[in-house]
């Protein structure tokens, strides 16, 4: 299946930000909603993705080849809130987080945000098993490995 400079942009897109939610797509590619997103996955990229068990969008191994992307995913490329969220995060042995405290840290570093913002960059986060939740009165977060072992770069 050959497919347009489009579509091989869109499977990159899919590629840099796997695991991702049809939400995440139709923001990257403007489009007006998810069922639009997913329309155009079957019928251009169908050979080229799947679902895991969350239900979320990630590119086949054929799809890595097809693009010259050769071993596994090292760099994790996210928007630049999510950058600045995993570089303010307690790490795996601090005391988890919840969403506002997270919020004060970004605010402490110049970043403006609001509280949506925040708690959809760390739910994202922990889909791509960057940041885990950990369940206390209210959820609270904290990153699933050491800062020095990520490599998070903002999306281009």
């Amino acid at each position: 299946m050959t497919l347009s400079e489009e579509a091989r942009s869109r499977l990159r897109d899919i590629v840099e930000l796997q695991p991702t939610k049809n939400a995440e797509l139709q923001d990257r590619w403007d489009m007006d909603s998810g069922s639009e997103v997913h329309q155009y996955l079957e019928s251009e990229l169908k050979d080229y993705y799947f679902r895991d068990e969350n239900s979320l969008v990630r590119a086949t191994g054929e799809a890595r080849e097809l693009l010259g992307i050769e071993g596994s995913r090292d760099v994790v490329r996210v928007p630049e809130l999510q950058v600045r969220i995993t570089e303010v995060l307690a790490g795996p042995d601090g005391d988890p987080e919840s969403v506002v405290s997270v919020l004060h840290s970004l605010e402490e570093a110049g970043v403006e945000t609001d509280v949506d913002a925040v708690r959809s960059g760390l739910r994202s986060l922990e889909d791509k098993g960057i940041v885990e939740s950990v369940r206390l009165t209210v959820p609270t977060f904290q990153l699933a490995t050491e800062r020095e072992a990520l490599e998070v770069e903002p999306l281009e």
